[in-house]
């Protein structure tokens, strides 16, 4: 990944496919159809990576990997380093109304095969604008895409009903650098610093002029100053 290639001369990179995603095949996908089942065996899988990679691993997670690395911190996961940008919370009343009605089409549209629609929603309801998704489905990436739509319900599952879980995250111990795009919608901008304060050790920064596609080269120098410190970085993907 690029992300990982600007950090590895700095660090020691480690990176994995989620749950039924890439290597990890799209068997996995199935044997627990996401909810509370799911999230627990993919805390389990990124403890393993953790604990693979040994004493000091410090955790970064992007979009839903966000979520799930957080959700791991909370759960013990012995990190004292994580960041994290736009985790797709949606709290208040309105947002927690939107992520039920997505929720619940996410799973009827994947019932009925419709894996172009699902990864649609998925992506408009993590805030990337309509005019990118459109040109996201005339890209040569999108099929790769379609074919991980299954697996969305493990990402719909982490992110609970939407509200950032404050009374969970107040376990969260490790030092946390919640980093948003300045370009993102106005939802994700709000919707981290909402989560920045529900954490103990918390910072927020805003990257000037990103959306939720953050480039590469702009956020790898953020992540190293943030890491410098530690031997590891491990990247939910």
């Amino acid at each position: 990944a690029p992300l990982a290639a600007l950090l590895a001369p700095r660090f020691t990179v480690v990176t994995y496919d989620r749950r039924g995603r890439g290597a990890s095949g799209a068997s996995g996908a199935a044997g627990d159809g996401g909810g509370v089942a799911g999230v627990r065996r993919e805390i389990e899988d990124l403890a393993a990576v953790v604990t693979a990679a040994g004493p000091g691993a410090s955790v970064f997670g992007m979009s839903s990997g966000g979520a799930l690395a957080l959700e791991a911190v909370a759960a013990g996961l012995p990190v004292e380093l994580l960041a994290v940008y736009e985790p797709p919370y949606t709290p208040g009343a309105s947002g927690l109304l939107l992520k039920a009605r997505a929720s619940d089409r996410l799973h009827r549209l994947l019932a009925a095969g419709d894996r172009a629609g699902a990864v649609e929603l998925f992506l408009t309801a993590k805030g990337v604008d309509p005019a990118t998704v459109d040109r996201m489905r005339r890209a040569p990436l999108w099929p790769g895409l379609e074919a991980l739509a299954p697996t969305l319900v493990y990402d719909d599952a982490v992110l609970g009903d939407g509200a950032v879980p404050a009374g969970r995250f107040a376990a969260v111990t490790a030092r946390t650098l919640v980093v948003c795009g300045g370009f993102s919608s106005a939802r994700s901008r709000a919707a981290t610093r909402t989560l920045a304060e529900a954490l103990p050790r918390a910072r927020h920064r805003t990257l000037t002029g990103q959306t939720h596609e953050v480039a590469p080269q702009v956020l790898a120098p953020v992540l190293t100053e943030f890491f410098a410190r530690d031997v590891y970085v491990r990247q939910a993907s």
